[in-house]
């Protein structure tokens, strides 16, 4: 079992690693629109939340060796199910024709008062 880390993610804002890689797997925590740069929420509604995640994502795979291929199940939890279209469309460009398996849920709150957060499970096929 190895931790993944990267500066280009925020840093783990609790007792968690960026991600655990296992075998051929890769665990991402949960991750929220926090802006490795500066460590804070990003500005703007879950359009721009959306992005600042899914580019989070991205770079810890990339640390990993991985990208959005690689991914095999996603968990989406969202503060406000309505938000879904907006996610589902700005989702669907990280992962083109790939479409690994998903859950979405609507919570009554996510850390920092975040309005998404996605966890990811990756692998490698030997």
């Amino acid at each position: 079992m190895q931790r993944v880390e990267t500066d280009k993610a925020p840093k783990a804002i609790g007792p968690y690693s960026q991600a655990i890689h296992y075998g051929n797997f890769l665990f991402i925590s949960g991750q929220i629109p926090i802006d490795p740069k500066t460590q804070e929420i990003v500005e703007g509604g879950i359009e721009e939340q959306t992005k600042r995640v899914m580019e989070n994502i991205k770079a810890i795979l990339n640390e990993a060796n991985m990208d959005f291929d690689n991914v095999i199940k996603t968990t989406i939890f969202l503060k406000n199910l309505a938000d879904f279209e907006v996610v589902n469309r700005l989702y669907s460009e990280y992962f083109k024709e790939h479409r690994p398996a998903r859950s979405t849920v609507e919570v009554s709150n996510l850390p920092k008062k975040a309005l998404i957060e996605i966890e990811v499970i990756a692998g490698i096929i030997d």
